[in-house]
């Protein structure tokens, strides 16, 4: 499988695409290769541009238009069987400061067996048996 994949996206890291950040190359690629977010992630992602001035609502219109959602990321749901992995993580997760956006992103991961995205360099650190790769140093 291509590194770039199938990934989970976190919200940090279409945050950063969509913000022309460091690292923003690397989610293009990852969306051009068939990325998914959570919709906790997603809402994440629409709540920063809320508190940046954008209305979410909208910001997700814009993001539809562009074809972003709807097109080259989809937004997969949260299941019963995430609430309790996203619960399970927590502890291997604390020492880090990870979020329960942060878990949710984790847990969609592992259910879907695919690597997670992310610009926080904090989840390197995380022992959660889910591959993490960061966009940036």
């Amino acid at each position: 499988m291509d590194e770039i994949e199938g990934l989970v996206l976190d919200a940090s890291a279409l945050l950063a695409y969509l913000q022309g950040e460091p690292g923003s190359e690397i989610v293009q690629a990852a969306l051009a290769a068939g990325a998914v977010i959570s919709i906790v992630n997603y809402a994440e992602v629409l709540s920063r541009l809320g508190d940046a001035g954008e209305d979410p609502v909208v910001a997700h219109q814009h993001l539809q238009e562009q074809g972003l959602i709807g097109g080259l990321l989809e937004i997969v749901p949260l299941t019963e069987d995430d609430a309790v992995a996203i619960a399970r993580l927590r502890a291997a997760t604390r020492g880090q400061g990870l979020s329960l956006g942060d878990r949710a992103c984790l847990a969609t991961g592992l259910r879907l067996g695919r690597a997670v995205l992310t610009a926080d360099r904090s989840w390197a650190a995380v022992d959660s048996g889910i591959p993490v790769r960061v966009i940036r140093p």
